[in-house]
């Protein structure tokens, strides 16, 4: 596809307990350090109805039927993109998105074994077609992330049987195979410190931004 923006773009994806949170937030405190204007969202839940949908989607005391969630993430990525993504490209600001299509493919997808055609039409109607320029995977054995997660803030999605997880872990190995030119893979179960270098490297090497590894 066609870069559509002045501004870049980047999307950070993972099995539940990778830490890709905690690294976005790493990486944007030393962007701010270095003055480098950016915008850290996430998907679900980058906006005022995004984070109403969140609530309902994440909510381990309702239930939600299989194709109701994907409707759902769909919605909150339409306004999304529309009222966060977009204008910030746009404006040629760099775009850190915590989760996004990818997501839904891996989740909806191949966790749950919803119609791949459909989610990536409804993929395709919710962002008009937008990609990111870079993907990071943050790749985590299924086990050992779900027991770094805090046994009693587990939500939704994140009490699903370990098997729904493995296969979600699965589907991103798949997606990532797919599509090597967009998507960098970085181990996530080696120390903090050591997966952010990683994280700095990658977008200095995509995006060249040299300044992000310069001492």
């Amino acid at each position: 596809m066609i870069k559509q923006y002045p501004g870049q773009f980047v999307t950070l994806e993972g099995p539940e307990g990778a830490g890709k949170t905690t690294q976005v937030k790493l990486l944007s405190k030393y962007l701010d350090t270095l003055g480098h204007r950016h915008v850290v969202t996430r998907d679900p839940g980058g906006t005022a109805l995004g984070r109403q949908i969140r609530r309902i989607l994440l909510n381990p005391e309702t239930p939600v039927n299989p194709v109701t969630e994907l409707l759902l993430y769909e919605a909150d990525r339409a306004q999304h993109v529309s009222e966060v993504i977009v204008p910030a490209l746009k404006a040629g600001i760099l775009v850190l998105c915590d989760r996004y299509t990818d997501s839904t493919l891996a989740y909806q997808g191949y966790g749950r074994e919803l119609d791949f055609k459909l989610i990536l039409e409804l993929n395709e109607i919710a962002t008009g077609g937008l990609t990111p320029d870079l993907t990071i995977l943050f790749d985590i054995d299924s086990s050992m992330g779900l027991a770094r997660l805090h046994p009693s803030g587990h939500d939704r999605l994140e009490r699903e049987a370990l098997a729904f997880h493995q296969k979600v872990r699965q589907g991103y190995l798949n997606l990532a195979e797919q599509e090597p030119e967009r998507w960098r893979i970085i181990d996530a179960t080696r120390p903090l410190s050591l997966v952010q270098e990683d994280l700095r490297k990658l977008l200095a090497e995509k995006l060249s931004l040299p300044e992000l590894v310069e001492s």
